[in-house]
């Protein structure tokens, strides 16, 4: 594991967002969603998701989560990924969301 500095850590902009659409993402090469979040004053940015193990789109509706919104855009397909959201991968490449322990402004600074 590379060690970083905490100045390394304090240029990621992580904050918290709500899912307010949902997509299935047929064109993206394993089986994602694409979102449409709302992060406050930040605006609404899109992302790709590989999290179609645990969740379906009528439970992301509404559903907070944290995201990393100053990487550069990514083309994923024919969709642009504006946010990385955040999630824990586990063995099996299966994603749980990180979501805050109580519901929060859109846009929050998580640190």
């Amino acid at each position: 594991m590379e060690t970083i500095s905490f100045n390394d850590f304090a240029k990621v902009e992580i904050r918290t967002g709500t899912i307010i659409r949902v997509e299935d993402f047929e064109k993206a090469r394993k089986p994602a969603f694409r979102l449409w979040i709302d992060f406050g004053e930040f605006g609404i940015r899109k992302s790709s998701a590989q999290i179609t193990a645990y969740y379906d789109k009528d439970t992301l509706v509404g559903k907070q989560i944290v995201a990393v919104l100053n990487f550069a855009p990514r083309q994923v397909a024919d969709f642009m990924s504006e946010c990385l959201v955040l999630g824990a991968v586990e063995a099996d490449g299966n994603v749980v969301l990180l979501q805050t322990e109580r519901p929060t402004s859109n846009g929050f600074l998580v640190f």
